[in-house]
């Protein structure tokens, strides 16, 4: 091409060097064009699998997010249970009153799925989610710490430690096994209403309830940490279904619903 072109231009065949000038500018503008469609192409490809991966973490998210409530609300029901029971308001037996009292102390750990916005905020490609809504739902579940600060507030409660300080660990290895926790599937929203609040019996002898109630029932300090691990639980419940509602549990349960 280039040995034409000077041939042409020695001929002074003016015409001829302007359609071979011609056809390599229009060589090079399509091999450019062809190249910033084929990076648009990957981009765009790309964002579309790093939007679909971060709607299916924020998925998990939505049901770890009605997991806390759903758990949290079983907690505190069974702390009213108790110190309904140990002001008189109220009256149980000593194994319902030890069963409510042992879950009282409890807190729930969620396994947050984060990988895909971990990775596109320490790759600098947010901007990749050209959904703004999703960016904000994203920003606002992965930053803010409520799921975090309920669990800890639950760890961390004084309610707990006393509990766990007066009670036989024999006492509460039984209360584990019989009446603690259940696992719940990711996804499992029916399984939600019974993960802690179900019906149990403790297998113990009636004696090692009964001095275990003892316990509860004559220390006041039951009372008074009962009271106020009620009233922690009522806020961080307050801000996760009232403050936060439309900016994080609706865009969640809308995004739950929105599957593939």
């Amino acid at each position: 091409m280039l040995r034409r072109v000077v041939a042409n231009f020695r001929r002074q065949d003016w015409t001829a060097v302007v359609v071979e000038l011609a056809v390599v500018v229009i060589g090079v503008f399509i091999g450019l064009q062809a190249a910033n469609w084929n990076e648009d192409r990957q981009k765009n490809q790309k964002a579309a699998e790093f939007t679909e991966r971060l709607k299916a973490d924020l998925r998990v998210e939505a049901w770890n997010y009605e997991t806390q409530i759903g758990y949290f609300n079983q907690v505190q029901a069974n702390a009213t249970r108790a110190v309904d029971a140990l002001t008189g308001t109220a009256p149980l037996a000593d194994d319902a009153l030890l069963i409510a009292a042992y879950r009282a102390t409890q807190y729930n750990s969620n396994s947050r799925r984060r990988a895909t916005y971990d990775e596109l905020t320490s790759t600098g490609e947010i901007g990749l989610i050209h959904d703004a809504a999703l960016r904000a739902l994203a920003m606002d579940v992965y930053t803010l710490p409520l799921g975090d600060r309920i669990e800890q507030g639950g760890m961390q409660s004084e309610y707990r430690k006393a509990f766990r300080t007066a009670i036989p660990y024999q006492v509460q290895r039984s209360l584990a096994d019989k009446c603690g926790d259940r696992i719940v599937p990711i996804g499992d929203y029916a399984g939600i209403a019974q993960v802690l609040d179900y019906p149990c019996a403790t297998g113990l002898a009636p004696e090692t309830i009964a001095a275990s109630a003892a316990i509860l029932r004559k220390d006041p300090r039951f009372v008074a940490l009962l009271q106020l691990r009620i009233a922690d639980i009522a806020t961080d419940l307050s801000n996760m279904t009232v403050y936060f509602d439309p900016y994080i549990r609706e865009p969640l349960r809308r995004l739950a619903k929105d599957k593939p």
